[in-house]
């Protein structure tokens, strides 16, 4: 088996140090490949060697400036420690270098997203979900930044594929509860709420929502 094939394989085995063993190797043996780096780069990213890691795949950069699994790890590493900026402006270049998978524009999204750009988020989220329609992440993310942006019925269209895949996932639920209240559909935003409280009792936001919705009922 080749190097990089056997470390990948090591590396889903949670064999941390047996994966960086034969990256390396691969490294010496072709120290211009570029995606021996970015592998080993991968590994020191599990292990918490986050400078390490960023430095590896700058390397893969340096050798292969269109590496676009360099840019796509580097922005995972960036947005984990809250650099949405720098993680944003690693998304995009690994799109422009043909990384166009649901992951790659999940977290582009993800990215606009926490630098409080919503409206740029939406197409990113939204073809993140054409992409990979089975991923409840996705689309509970895509359905709140519909919400957000008011647009109500098709954020209640992708909630609900949301708990269709997931029917324990307490915020959509949650979040549909806001939707339908939005709509001044009570009992659908009252069962929501109630949902999201049997899964998880302490979802103080679902609480304040039911109660509210009592409240009304009452007077």
């Amino acid at each position: 088996m080749e190097k990089n094939q056997l470390g990948i394989q090591y590396m889903q085995e949670g064999k941390w140090e047996d994966a960086a063993k034969v990256f390396m190797e691969a490294i010496e043996e072709n120290p211009d490949d570029a995606v021996s780096y970015i592998n080993f780069g991968n590994v020191l990213s599990a292990v918490g060697e986050i400078e390490k890691a960023l430095k590896f795949y700058e390397k893969a950069i340096g050798l292969d400036e269109n590496a676009g699994a360099a840019y796509y790890s580097a922005g995972n590493l960036y947005y984990n420690q809250e650099n949405f900026d720098e993680a944003k402006n690693m998304f995009e270049m690994a799109m422009q270098k043909g990384i166009n998978s649901a992951d790659n524009f999940f977290m582009l999204g993800m990215s606009l997203i926490q630098l409080e750009q919503g409206k740029l988020a939406l197409p990113y989220l939204q073809r993140g979900a054409e992409l990979n329609p089975d991923d409840p992440e996705i689309l509970f993310q895509y359905g709140l930044s519909l919400a957000q942006l008011e647009l109500i019925d098709e954020a209640i269209n992708q909630l609900e594929k949301c708990i269709e895949i997931d029917p324990r996932h307490a915020d959509a639920h949650y979040n549909l509860g806001v939707a339908y209240g939005f709509k001044e559909n009570s009992e659908m935003a009252l069962k929501h709420f109630e949902e999201a409280l049997d899964i998880q009792p302490d979802h103080l936001l679902a609480g304040y929502g039911k109660k509210l919705i009592e409240n009304d009922q009452n007077d």
